[in-house]
């Protein structure tokens, strides 16, 4: 297994920010996943770094990453994929299968893992829409095997982010369409989000918060003049209130104080409280 010390984690990240990280384990098995977290108890597991604020001054402690856990199998209309699988990856191969279900992952950047972990959802589609079962990694009981029912999926949020399990891979059950019909949804969706969303090339980690229940945060935001603010290296994107991207190196203190900035406003103005959909590595917290 490929293990690196002092790893300059930042090309790695979606938002190009980050510091060293002491001890990087990069698994390509679940035997080498397992093998690192019993070497490693307390490391932080990520998978493609995504939606990820890494500390610029880095992380004095061991990260694993799954992006190397990739394989994927095909059944009939059901599709297992590992953790580590990139969205647009597997939303191709399902179109290559004349499997249909996942087409609004054709433009995230993240993998299967952070997707379950947060009930990945766009133009329509909720991947726990098409979940059979999931199998986690469990600090305690090890590796459990969990239905779609076990599961507690919501509006952004999963099984396991309430009780911390690490996503290892997942089945899908998709349903069965023509192939052409497949990928003119996905070149819509890809469509709507380059005139939505900001594309990689321009790093960022997508929607900064979640919407509140009965609320947009890219209005509330919108509504209290983000669109363009700017803090050090990084700034409020100008076409979407609710996204931040780092277009001069900024750092992950520009990053924070620009969405406390963002979170006290909503919460003066309108008196609703935003969370966060960035998870933090190091010595940042909103």
């Amino acid at each position: 297994m490929l293990i690196e010390k002092d790893f300059e984690i930042k090309k790695l990240t979606s938002f190009k920010i980050g510091g060293k990280i002491a001890k990087v384990y990069f698994p390509e098995t679940v035997d080498e996943f397992l093998q690192a977290l019993d070497a490693e108890p307390e490391a932080y597991v990520a998978g493609n770094l995504s939606n990820t604020l890494v500390c610029s001054d880095g992380f004095d402690g061991a990260l694993i990453l799954t992006a190397k856990l990739d394989d994927v199998n095909i059944n009939g209309n059901n599709i297992l994929a590992q953790a580590g699988v990139k969205g647009p990856k597997l939303a191709q191969i399902a179109c290559e299968n004349a499997l249909s279900g996942l087409e609004f992952l054709i433009g995230f950047p993240g993998s299967v893992g952070g997707e379950i972990f947060m009930n990945a959802s766009a133009n329509g589609q909720v991947i726990s829409d098409y979940v059979k079962s999931v199998k986690v990694f469990d600090r305690e009981k090890g590796v459990l095997s969990l239905n779609k029912s076990d599961m507690d999926f919501g509006y952004r949020t999963s099984i396991c982010q309430k009780k911390n399990y690490t996503v290892l891979e997942a089945e899908f059950e998709l349903i069965s369409s023509p192939s052409e019909a497949i990928k003119k949804r996905m070149d819509a969706n890809l469509e709507f989000r380059k005139s939505h969303q900001p594309l990689l090339n321009l790093p960022n980690c997508g929607s900064v918060f979640r919407n509140p229940q009965g609320y947009s945060a890219g209005k509330l935001l919108d509504e209290c003049g983000f669109r363009g603010k700017r803090c050090g290296g990084v700034k409020v994107w100008d076409n979407h209130a609710n996204f931040i991207v780092n277009d001069n190196n900024g750092t992950s203190d520009d990053v924070l104080n620009l969405m406390l900035e963002m979170k006290s406003k909503v919460k003066e103005k309108f008196g609703i409280e935003l969370n966060s959909e960035i998870c933090f590595l190091g010595e940042v917290k909103l």
